[in-house]
């Protein structure tokens, strides 16, 4: 991989299709080894049966089991329960690993034969790209990896009901479990309510403080949104999904496309344009806005009347009129259109620390509101 002199690595130089073939090369060698290896083992035998089997075994360095990633789980350590949720690839369930309590993500990539080779090495291309980028992340606020398997033929994963074998196109990936579940759905029960200021701030300083994190490694995430934030016992926020998480290119050119999530993506994602970290940026402050308000962005809107109103309108989320002035001008230049005039994530992270939360109040639930229009329809900053 090339680096710039700013350390960052070139994206546009990782060629995951490259490295999943290495993979299966890397295999293949280690079967044809074990059979050559069993050949000369069977030979020995024939030739020298004075000698134990034992000792013949000691004597021949080559047979020896296939070396495990520093990723990889041992599967018989597994045990899978209930589900948590399911997506288009796989389900997500609780489980436990080595006695932790952990979630496994399941990704299913459909029955042998119904799938082409192109697309099964672009999903097995996905999951090593998301487990390089997750497994050597460490922060009280991204969600701990504890490790991942591809899939084979011989897996076999416990469950409650007994073992269960798996197909050789599924693969799993293990974290940590997090009891709080999805920051989303804690804003939904707390629609009404609202949140006082002080946990406003908290979670907005975990969540800020993740992506600092996640960019000081070179890091962008590329759908940062409240459905991939979670909380653990304290209400703590940590960082989740890495599905399409990247190693950022020191040239914004390298990064096109439009990855993400409808409502949170920036206006240079949505138009096909070049772009960086900072679309991160701009993601946090849509975030940013959800947390305070327990609201969605652009509800009412569809995918093409959002896109045409980002880019071309300024569309944002109104800012309620009783939101404190610091905390809104934190939003405003996350969102900024020029991705250039948005702040880093670390000074993301002092603008909020600066931010006393005695001195002022959380979203101000309707049934309490006195002149306080917090909601109207939408305005272009």
């Amino acid at each position: 991989m090339e680096k710039n002199g700013n350390g960052f690595v070139r994206a546009d130089q990782i060629d995951l299709k490259s490295l999943d073939e290495q993979l299966e090369r890397h295999l293949n060698r280690a079967l044809t080894m074990e059979k050559n290896n069993k050949k000369n083992q069977d030979d020995e035998d024939t030739n020298s049966a004075a000698v134990p089997a034992t000792a013949a075994a000691a004597g021949n360095p080559l047979r020896r089991q296939k070396q495990r990633q520093e990723w990889e789980i041992d599967p018989s350590k597994l045990i899978i329960k209930s589900v948590l949720a399911r997506g288009t690839f796989g389900t997500v369930h609780r489980g436990v690993y080595d006695g932790l309590d952990v979630a496994v993500k399941l990704l299913d990539w459909g029955e042998e034969g119904h799938r082409t080779d192109a697309e099964i090495a672009s999903l097995r291309a996905a999951f090593i790209q998301e487990v390089a980028v997750w497994h050597k992340l460490d922060h009280p606020n991204v969600t701990k990896f504890i490790g991942a398997t591809m899939g084979s033929s011989d897996l076999n994963i416990q469950t409650e009901n007994g073992q269960i074998g798996m197909p050789s196109n599924i693969c799993c990936v293990v974290v940590e479990y997090l009891p709080g579940g999805a920051l989303k759905s804690y804003l939904i029960k707390n629609r009404r309510r609202k949140l006082a200021l002080k946990v406003v701030m908290q979670m907005a300083l975990d969540l800020a403080r993740g992506l600092s994190y996640l960019h000081s490694q070179k890091i962008v995430h590329r759908d940062v949104k409240t459905e991939n934030m979670l909380l653990d016992r304290s209400r703590t926020v940590k960082i989740a999904d890495f599905g399409v998480a990247r190693v950022e290119a020191s040239n914004p050119h390298d990064m096109t496309g439009e990855t993400g999530t409808l409502g949170y993506m920036a206006p240079e994602v949505l138009n096909g344009q070049p772009y960086n970290r900072k679309c991160d940026v701009y993601s946090f402050g849509i975030c940013l806005w959800e947390i305070y308000c327990c609201d969605m962005p652009y509800p009412d809107l569809s995918f093409s009347e959002v896109t045409s109103a980002v880019v071309r309108q300024n569309l944002r989320p109104e800012i309620p009129r009783c939101c404190p002035s610091a905390l809104a001008n934190v939003m405003k230049r996350c969102w900024d259109a020029n991705p250039d005039k948005r702040p880093e994530m670390d000074e993301v992270v002092v603008m909020l620390e600066a931010i006393d939360p005695s001195k002022g109040s959380g979203m101000i639930p309707l049934d309490q509101q006195q002149g306080c229009l917090c909601f109207g329809k939408y305005f272009g900053p």
